[in-house]
């Protein structure tokens, strides 16, 4: 393990639009997937910090804190409309960004994020904020997680514990997505998670690869 400071667990944002941001996210979205996307922003931040990138020249922290704690607000009923859960989690959090003031530019930017974040082989070739916030969200399934100290590791979750959340964001998604089949097209996660989940045993790789990986389910 290759942490400085073995419990350096990084800080949350404390400007206005992240604040209102992280309320929007714990009053509207599960314990679990709320737990999952704050953990998503801190190992994406501790992922930069380990590979060199350069706050404020390479990627901008705030926008990574808010495309990372807001990718799954198309779990929310605000958030259940008529797309893939990906696009219209990108869409509200375009919506609530733009009323808080953001520039169009930086609402297009983590709109782009959230919309790719399960995309991999494309998010990661979108340049360094959807890098970061697809591998973010990665390492909280327990990938690429080595230079991350036990001790930080256990800090984080005893801040924000997990709460099964794999089986939470499989039991959402594909709860919308047998309210509304338009959201579960051909090839999409969201299509392979239903089949799953019709399929005994009905426990879907999400689940099993959480379960195998180093922080558990």
């Amino acid at each position: 393990m290759t942490d400085t400071n073995p419990t350096a667990v990084p800080p949350l944002p404390d400007s206005p639009v992240a604040r209102n941001a992280l309320a929007l996210v714990r009053r509207t979205e599960s314990p679990a997937t709320a737990n999952h996307s704050v953990r998503s922003a801190l190992f994406a931040h501790l992922l930069a910090d380990h590979r060199g990138a350069r706050p404020g020249h390479d990627y901008d922290p705030e926008l990574l804190f808010l495309a990372c704690v807001l990718h799954d607000i198309g779990l929310t009923e605000a958030g259940d409309r008529h797309q893939r859960f990906e696009v219209d989690g990108a869409d509200l959090a375009a919506e609530f960004l733009t009323r808080e003031g953001l520039s169009s530019a930086d609402v297009d930017a983590v709109w782009e994020a959230i919309a790719l974040h399960t995309s991999t082989g494309i998010a990661e070739r979108r340049g360094t904020l959807c890098a970061l916030v697809h591998w973010g969200i990665g390492m909280d399934f327990g990938m690429d997680t080595d230079f991350v100290s036990d001790a930080t590791g256990a800090a984080i979750h005893t801040a924000h514990p997990r709460m099964s959340m794999a089986t939470s964001l499989a039991d959402e998604i594909t709860a919308q997505a047998r309210r509304r089949p338009e959201k579960a097209p051909l090839f999409s996660i969201t299509a392979e998670l239903l089949r799953e989940r019709s399929t005994p045993p009905h426990t879907t790789q999400l689940e099993a690869h959480a379960s195998a990986g180093r922080w558990g389910n």
